[in-house]
C-alpha cells in the first residue's frame, strides 16, 4: 500500500525514540509549548486537536515538557488569533505551534513572539513571517492530483463541480489554485460551478443542493475534504446521477464509497493530510527548544487512499473521524534529516 496509517497505534508509540544521533537531547522538561488553533468546526480539526492532546499529554507525563495546552479561537478571525498569540507570549510560553487563520495577517504577532524569544512553528495553515518555522503540505499538489486522476479515469474530459473549503483560509486558496492549474493542464475538463463547503459535510450538502438546479450534468466533483459525502447526498436528494466524487479521508466518505463500490462498482480516490500533523509540530518545536538546528521549511506527505486500499483504510479510520497517523519523535527526526539533506521525506507512518 502507498502509505498506511494505523490510528490505534497510540500510547507508547507516541514517544518512540529509537533514537538517531541527530535527535537533540537538551533538557526541555521545564518548558511549555502551546497550540494556537483558529478553527475547530469540522471532523479534521477535531481529530487534529485529539492528536495534539495524545502526544502532548504523554510528553507531559514523561517529563519531556512541563505543559502543552491547546487554545482555539471562537471565530476564524486573524485578529482574534493574533490577540491569542500575544496573550500566549505574555503567559510565558517557550514555543507556539500555530495553525494559522492567514499566512500573512498573523505575521506581526508572530514577529512579536520571535522577538520575545518564543519559538513559533506553523503547520497546515502556515505563516510567511521568516522567523517562524513552517511544516509545509503541498496543498496545491492535492488539487492538481485530483485532475491528474480524473484525466486517467475520464480521458475524454467532462464538466466539474468544485467544492472549496473555508473562504479566506490559505489552505482553501492553495488547493483551489492546484485545481485551476490541473484544469489548465487537462483542458478537456471545465469547472461549471463552485461552492464553499467549509470542509464540513452538512455545509457541503446544503451548498451543493443550492447550486445543482443551475448546473448541467456533472461528470465529477473535485473537493478539499469533509465534503464528499455531503455532495453525494445532495445529488441523491436532487434525483441526479451521482458523479465521480473525490473523497477526503473522512469515515462517512469512505463508508459511502465502500457501499457504492460493493453495489455498483463505483470507483474514486481519496486524499488528505493526517490530522496528526499537529504532532509533528509538537516534536519540531520540542527539538528546537532542545537545541537542534532545524530547517525553516519542512515537508509532510499527503495520505492517499486508492481503490484497492479502501477496505484497509476504512477499518483503520475511527467512526465519525478522519484517517489519521501517529507521528513519533523518531519519524520527525527522519523527516528533518531528509529535508536537511534534500532527500525525499519518509512516507506517512504505517502499520507495517
Amino acid at each position: 500500500m502507498a502509505a498506511r496509517t494505523l490510528c490505534a497505534a497510540l500510547g507508547a508509540a507516541l514517544l518512540s525514540t529509537t533514537a538517531m544521533a541527530e535527535i537533540a537531547t537538551g533538557d526541555t522538561s521545564g518548558m511549555r509549548i502551546a497550540l494556537s488553533n483558529n478553527f475547530a468546526g469540522n471532523s479534521w480539526r477535531q481529530a487534529m486537536l485529539k492528536s495534539w492532546d495524545e502526544v502532548s499529554s504523554q510528553a507531559v507525563a514523561e517529563g519531556i515538557v512541563a505543559e502543552a495546552p491547546a487554545f482555539t479561537t471562537a471565530e476564524n478571525q486573524a485578529t482574534e488569533q493574533a490577540a491569542q498569540i500575544q496573550n500566549l507570549i505574555l503567559q510565558g510560553f517557550d514555543a507556539i505551534v500555530l495553525n494559522a487563520a492567514s499566512p500573512t495577517a498573523l505575521n506581526g504577532a508572530v514577529r512579536e513572539a520571535c522577538d520575545a524569544g518564543v519559538v513559533v512553528v506553523s503547520f497546515d495553515g502556515i505563516v510567511t513571517e521568516p522567523c517562524a518555522w513552517r511544516i509545509v503540505i503541498d496543498f496545491a499538489g492535492m488539487g492538481t492530483a485530483q485532475l491528474d486522476y480524473l484525466a486517467e479515469k475520464m480521458p475524454e474530459g467532462g464538466k466539474l463541480l468544485e467544492i472549496r473549503g473555508l473562504a479566506g483560509v490559505f489552505v482553501d486558496d492553495e488547493i483551489h489554485s492546484g485545481i485551476v492549474k490541473g484544469v489548465e493542464t487537462h483542458s478537456q475538463f471545465e469547472v461549471v460551478g463552485s461552492v464553499h463547503g467549509d470542509w464540513t459535510q452538512t455545509v457541503a450538502q446544503r451548498e451543493v443542493s443550492g447550486i445543482l438546479p443551475t448546473l448541467p450534468a456533472i461528470d465529477a466533483v473535485v473537493t478539499q475534504g469533509g465534503d464528499g459525502y455531503g455532495a453525494a447526498q445532495a445529488f441523491r436528494a436532487a434525483g441526479r446521477d451521482i458523479p465521480l466524487i473525490i473523497m477526503g479521508n473522512r469515515h462517512d466518505e469512505l463508508t459511502w464509497w465502500q457501499e457504492q463500490r460493493d453495489a455498483t462498482g463505483y470507483e474514486t480516490m481519496s486524499l488528505s493530510i493526517a490530522p496528526a500533523s499537529a504532532q509533528v509540530g509538537f516534536w519540531v518545536a520540542q527539538q528546537i527548544l532542545a537545541g537542534r538546528e532545524v530547517p525553516q521549511d519542512l515537508l509532510l506527505p499527503t495520505l492517499v487512499i486508492e481503490q484497492d486500499e479502501l477496505d484497509y483504510w476504512l477499518e483503520q479510520t475511527e467512526e465519525g473521524g478522519v484517517t489519521n497517523a501517529v507521528y513519533t519523535l523518531d519519524w520527525t527526526d527522519k523527516m528533518i534529516e531528509a529535508v536537511a539533506a534534500g532527500e525525499p521525506v519518509p512516507p506517512t507512518p504505517t502499520a507495517e
